[in-house]
């Protein structure tokens, strides 16, 4: 509305039209928000009519379905309701959280199975209906309720659409209910466990300033004043030479001062506090000893002197540890010998006890005997002349047995030991096991000219490589023929392998051990083995170059090279499948005698049993699973535990066997935890070790 402009100085009759004009604009504005008031206030009655209405009808449908169904699941049942929900975070773990089924559908209304359909609540249906402008403030006046009833009549598309979505929402819940307890814990447990197993750890970036990555145990400083050290030795010796005796004092007092704070150091940390002060004061010294005496020449003839010196030591150094060694390696241990001047008494006296030992024994023997020949049952050789050594064997193989009764171990042993070894397995039976134990001088098939190979052990000229020291074939050769001197090259024991049909004539197959392994599985499986027309089963033990033919044998002498490929692979005795009846056909002891006549002189390869062995089975081994025989726990520190953990044989092959103090630690429990420690013999023997 324009109002007329005044004139700038009014007269009484212009002021009051003034105050009339503000009177009628005032009156105007109260009339326009009236309108707006009578327009909107009975919608705000009908929407809160209406969800007042909502409420008492939903309360009337709960109290309605308690009165239908006292004592049983209703409707707050389906309130309590919940289920376990598994997530995985931002961060790769998996999470678990409860959900109510309010928080499902809190604007649904729920159904009580309980109650007939026709009995349910009417879902709640709230249609705002557009509002009309209006031009006057009479159309609201002329609002009457049969217009408000037309405004909140529900759509029937948009009814329809809401049916569907409660009833999806109704299904979908009793599908949640309805599952059981057991896929639910089930669902729970798998998220657990892959929360646990789920690697969440965050991969940094290797960077030198790092705290973490300060090496504080390096030896860096060690090695610059042995460096000093060496150097300093070399221009002492030109300073005595040129007759520098101040020089010469100076070098020789920093040489002793760096040396005591070395002292039995290996690492930096273990340095004494004087160290890094002894190597400045050196370093100024060997300076100032540079500029007096530096000559090309003579520095390095002295320390080609030096090198020279120091690889004669460390050879010397070696001899001698390989000595040692072998020497250790050969050597009986105290217990063991106390065990066997025990067993050998108690053998001979027969006194009390042993007396019922030997009955027993007896009655034993003869029930047996039919098993020893018996080609039905699982029949295991053994060569050995170390009681605990053979009966560690047996009893592992019969603690791991399936069925142990039907296990017979054939021992052969010498005539030093025989006694021994029979009063064990005499007082300490591994029932229900059968244990035979021969003496190998009662082979009477076994003579010098029958087997060339005890013709060659009782030779001149072997017995002067064994124990003449100052044989030229011997030590001075090398370090290398040390370990060929070991007595078991000697004994007969070693090499009766090749002689197993001559030794068990009425047998089929049989597997033979070494007396330095364990068993740790049932080796029953190993009789169902199809060896394939071949008559040794064995493991190969070739990696890349290592363990192959031309390890093994001399391929420079054309017997060796025109029959035998060098790249063939090796494979180990300890653990060996014999098929004797194809042993038998093949003439396989023949073929034994054959090559160890034309190796008399030691041409084709040294000393020990698997080079002739290797040339004997060439051709006729069938290679077994190498989870049946892990070898090197005898020599080598490195084998994987895994693998040791998972063969069913371990062998002890080396000179580090498993009862002497050079045994490796972390590998002696796997033996010694068969030792019979309860026998009195072993008791009386090993306590005066401790």
């Amino acid at each position: 509305m324009a109002f007329p402009s005044l004139p700038p100085n009014p007269s009484p009759a212009a002021a009051a039209w003034r105050r009339r004009s503000g009177l009628l604009a005032l009156l105007l504005l109260l009339l326009f928000l009236s309108f707006q008031v009578v327009v909107h206030v009975p919608s705000v009655r009908s929407a809160v009519s209406r969800r007042l209405f909502s409420d008492h009808r939903h309360r009337a449908a709960r109290e309605a379905g308690h009165r239908s169904c006292p004592g049983c699941g209703d409707l707050q049942d389906v309130e309590d309701f919940n289920k376990t929900v598994a997530y995985t975070d931002q961060d790769g773990r998996i999470k678990l959280f409860k959900v109510t089924a309010r928080e499902f559908a809190s604007s649904s209304i729920w159904e009580n199975p309980l109650l007939p359909r026709d009995s349910q609540p009417a879902a709640e249906i709230t249609e705002t209906a557009e509002e009309q402008p209006l031009d006057t403030g009479s159309e609201a006046n002329n609002l009457s309720s049969a217009a408000i009833s037309a405004t909140q009549r529900p759509d029937p598309i948009k009814l329809k659409r809401e049916v569907f979505r409660r009833r999806r929402k109704e299904q979908r819940i009793q599908e949640l209910l309805q599952m059981d307890k057991e896929a639910e814990l089930q669902m729970r447990n798998a998220a657990t466990n892959s929360s646990r197993n789920f690697d969440n750890k965050v991969k940094v970036s290797y960077n030198i300033w790092r705290q973490e990555f300060h090496h504080t145990n390096t030896d860096s400083t060690v090695k610059l004043m042995n460096d000093q050290i060496i150097m300093a030795k070399v221009y002492a010796t030109i300073a005595r030479s040129q007759n520098e005796t101040d020089l010469y004092a100076s070098l020789m007092k920093c040489i002793k001062e760096s040396k005591a704070a070395i002292g039995d150091a290996n690492m930096d940390s273990e340095l004494d506090s004087s160290a890094l002060e002894r190597a400045k004061a050196m370093g100024h010294v060997l300076s100032s000893a540079r500029d007096v005496l530096y000559n090309s020449d003579e520095v390095s003839r002295r320390l080609r002197v030096m090198l020279q010196s120091a690889e004669l030591n460390i050879d010397t150094a070696k001899k001698q540890n390989t000595f040692l060694v072998q020497h250790a390696a050969k050597t009986v241990p105290m217990p063991l010998h106390c065990l066997h001047m025990q067993l050998i008494t108690d053998y001979h006296l027969r006194d009390g006890v042993i007396k019922e030992y030997f009955q027993a024994a007896a009655l034993k023997d003869e029930e047996d005997k039919a098993k020893l020949e018996d080609r039905s049952l699982y029949h295991y050789a053994i060569f050995s002349d170390n009681v605990l050594a053979a009966s560690v064997v047996v009893r592992s193989t019969v603690t791991n047995a399936k069925e142990p009764n039907k296990h017979v171990f054939h021992i052969v042993t010498d005539k030093l030991n025989f006694a021994a070894m029979k009063m064990w397995f005499i007082s300490h039976s591994p029932r229900p096991a059968t244990v035979h134990v021969e003496n190998i001088d009662n082979f009477k098939w076994l003579n010098s000219s029958y087997c060339l190979v005890m013709r060659q052990l009782e030779s001149a000229r072997l017995k002067e490589f064994y124990f003449k020291a100052h044989d030229p074939s011997s030590l001075s050769d090398g370090t290398e023929n040390l370990k060929y001197r070991n007595p078991k090259y000697l004994s007969m024991l070693n090499h009766l392998r090749f002689y197993m049909p001559e030794i068990h004539p009425k047998l089929d197959k049989i597997l033979f051990l070494d007396d330095d392994v364990v068993v740790q599985k049932d080796l029953t499986p190993l009789w169902d083995v199809d060896l394939k027309g071949m008559v040794n089963g064995a493991v190969e033990t070739c990696k890349e170059s290592f363990h192959r033919f031309d390890t093994y044998l001399n391929f420079s002498h054309p017997k060796i090279s025109e029959n035998f490929d060098p790249r063939a692979c090796g494979w180990a005795f300890g653990m060996n499948m014999f098929d004797l009846k194809e042993w038998r056909k093949r003439n396989i002891t023949g073929i034994y005698h054959y090559w160890q006549n034309l190796n008399e002189d030691r041409k084709l390869w040294k000393l020990g049993t698997l080079p002739p062995g290797l040339i004997t089975f060439y051709n006729l081994t069938h290679p077994l699973d190498h989870t049946w025989h892990v070898l090197g726990l005898g020599y080598d520190p490195a084998v994987d535990i895994a693998e040791i953990e998972n063969a069913a044989v371990v062998h002890y092959n080396g000179n580090y066997k498993p009862w002497l103090d050079l045994a490796v630690s972390k590998y002696k429990a796997y033996w010694s935890k068969y030792v019979d420690v309860d026998s009195s013999h072993i008791q009386r023997c090993y306590a005066s070790k401790q």
